[in-house]
């Protein structure tokens, strides 16, 4: 009578995602839920110089997959990147700069002073159309269009 119990609670603490139906094609995370390495994948870098495009296409998500994408930043001129309806329809999971990891409640911009690298790693929650830019700018080539469906 205790194992069904047990098994059933069990069961319940489990991330929704972990708990997958009759069908073979269902994702199936392990403990970690999103978080799992299943769940990730890679996007490419976005690109901070001087009159540089920021990215070669513009980036299509999915609601409920784990991302993580670089900012590089060559020094060329102190530029920043906005994003805020992006930044607000993602969950950060960590920022990684020089190897300290930061866990933000938030984030509206990020800005490089000087030459470095960022990694940021986040779950895309809301469904529609996004950017990330260079403020101050109109030209298509610093902006990155990004669209979560």
């Amino acid at each position: 009578m205790m194992k069904p119990l047990i098994a059933a609670m069990m069961m319940a603490a489990l991330p929704f995602a972990a708990v997958a139906d009759d069908d073979d094609d269902a994702p199936r995370f392990g403990m970690a839920g999103l978080l799992s390495a299943k769940n990730k994948e890679d996007l490419p870098p976005v690109i901070l110089s001087a009159g540089m495009p920021l990215s070669d296409a513009p980036w299509v998500l999915k609601s409920g997959t784990y991302y993580e994408f670089e900012i590089q930043g060559d020094g060329s001129q102190e530029l920043a990147l906005i994003g805020p309806e992006f930044f607000r329809a993602i969950w950060i999971d960590e920022i990684v700069v020089e190897g300290l990891e930061i866990r933000p409640l938030g984030l509206d911009s990020v800005e490089f002073d000087e030459a470095g690298e960022m990694e940021i790693g986040f779950i895309a929650l809301k469904p529609g159309s996004y950017y990330l830019k260079v403020p101050g700018t109109t030209g298509e080539t610093q902006r990155l269009d990004i669209t979560i469906e």
